[in-house]
């Protein structure tokens, strides 16, 4: 029987609750084999970044090569690529290799305010990566960064859209998490047309690795073959799922429940089945 594999390209979390960890949480609860290519290693836990710690750009593309030549991928998914070198780096093998289904998180900044992306590897971000993505996942606060207007109306969201469609991208998602109220409106725009999917507000401070989530849920929904649309469903119920069943670790912003949607979620949509 043939198994799904999907691909993280990201940082290390050392808290486990967001990079590299929570993708391949996700990847293995949604029935997918994970691999990964790390891009920077961090010290940090629910209450912060202390330190990151980039990881020297051959040891990247040596990580990238060896799943690329014996392996392959059936879904990529970039998170925190820290500078333009290793963005353009990563872009390179995407193109090399061929790949599709890659989903952009574009991770800037972490929940307690530390910067996860240098400045100068915006523009990077924007002409390199992004036009070879299938989908990117960015909240309001990246999308006002790669746009450059505020956003706080569905009116500037959809226009935020649009932008970060002109610049190549396949399909765009404006999640709603960091919008205003307790009604919460995540965004897919096709180039064509908008769809919306929408949730109640959690009152909860256990949100880490919520963006690297959804987009890894995306990533493995992909890779089974299933369209962005039908993708964009099962990463926001896991999500809402694993925010709706937190786990209440350690002191600060603490991690999101990866086995939320299994044991809460219809047991065919969780699997796969």
């Amino acid at each position: 029987m043939k198994r799904n594999i999907a691909l993280t390209i990201a940082g290390s979390d050392s808290g486990g609750g967001a990079g590299i960890q929570a993708d391949l949480k996700t990847f293995q609860e949604l029935g997918v084999y994970g691999m990964s290519a790390i891009t920077a290693v961090t010290a940090q836990n629910t209450l912060g970044v202390e330190a990151v710690y980039p990881i020297p750009l051959d040891a990247i593309e040596k990580q990238i090569d060896a799943v690329a030549t014996d392996i392959g991928t059936d879904a990529v998914k970039t998170g925190m690529l820290f500078d333009s070198n290793i963005i353009e780096l990563v872009a390179a093998k995407i193109t090399k290799y061929k790949w599709d289904n890659v989903v952009v998180d574009p991770v800037m900044i972490a929940k307690g305010g530390a910067s996860l992306l240098q400045r100068e590897a915006i523009a990077a971000l924007k002409h390199q990566l992004i036009p070879l993505a299938t989908v990117i996942t960015p909240n309001i606060p990246e999308a006002e960064e790669l746009t450059g207007f505020s956003i706080h109306t569905m009116e500037e969201k959809k226009e935020a859209a649009r932008t970060l469609h002109s610049f190549g991208v396949k399909h765009v998602i404006m999640k709603g998490g960091h919008g205003e109220g307790n009604d919460l409106v995540d965004l897919l725009y096709d180039g064509n047309d908008f769809f919306t999917l929408e949730s109640k507000r959690l009152n909860t401070k256990n949100t880490h690795g919520t963006g690297c989530t959804f987009a890894a849920a995306m990533a493995a929904a992909l890779a089974k073959g299933m369209s962005v649309h039908k993708s964009f469903e099962i990463a926001k119920r896991f999500v809402y799922l694993a925010i709706k069943y937190d786990l209440n670790i350690g002191k600060g912003h603490g991690p999101t429940n990866h086995w939320a949607y299994a044991e809460h979620g219809t047991s065919k949509e969780s699997r796969g089945k």
